[in-house]
């Protein structure tokens, strides 16, 4: 099984990029999916933590989950050592940030893929709403879906007039990723 923890603020769409890693894994991969969030106050910009998991068999657990494969941190102010403690031995963190190199430290062995998800969806949407870019940075750093099931996840959940724009922002995440990666 396949478990992925989102960490973001509310408003910065981390349910909804929950429920597209679910979708794509489901719909188009033929795998079974279950994402949930978890938050207390229901208020812009207060922590929202989000779930999915991706099995090849049937998924019975619907409880939060402690130890992730994939920590997704959508607002680096988030990464802490307590957000860290919730990354498995052989997990990755996939971070929200211009200055990466800040966090080194507590990444330990663990490796963290940085992208600047806000300034990519800055410059498509003009809004610094970061869900679609760590989606795509995560399918990137993952290969838990294609590229292909990642935007037709989009297509399936977003209504046309917005759709577009958040496919190209997959595509230039997933882009800027696999560039770092791949070198």
């Amino acid at each position: 099984m396949i478990k992925v923890r989102w960490l973001g603020r509310g408003g910065q769409g981390g349910f909804t990029a929950s429920r597209l890693l679910g979708k794509a894994a489901s719909l188009f991969e033929g795998k079974y999916a279950m994402a949930f969030p978890s938050f207390g106050p229901e208020r812009r910009g207060a922590p929202v933590l989000a779930f999915t998991r991706i099995d090849d068999k049937k998924i019975t657990d619907r409880s939060e989950f402690d130890s992730a494969d994939y920590l997704v941190i959508m607002d680096e102010s988030l990464l802490d050592e307590s957000a860290m403690t919730s990354l498995s031995s052989e997990g990755k963190v996939i971070l929200n940030s211009a200055a990466p190199q800040r966090y080194s430290s507590l990444a330990g062995s663990r490796r963290i893929i940085a992208l600047d998800a806000t300034t990519v969806a800055l410059e498509i949407i003009n809004r610094p709403i970061t869900n679609t870019a760590m989606f795509g940075a995560l399918v990137a750093a993952s290969n838990i879906v294609t590229l292909n099931s990642a935007l037709s996840s989009i297509e399936a959940e977003m209504k046309p007039a917005i759709a577009a724009k958040n496919k190209d922002i997959v595509k230039k995440a997933y882009d800027l990723v696999k560039e770092m990666i791949d070198g």
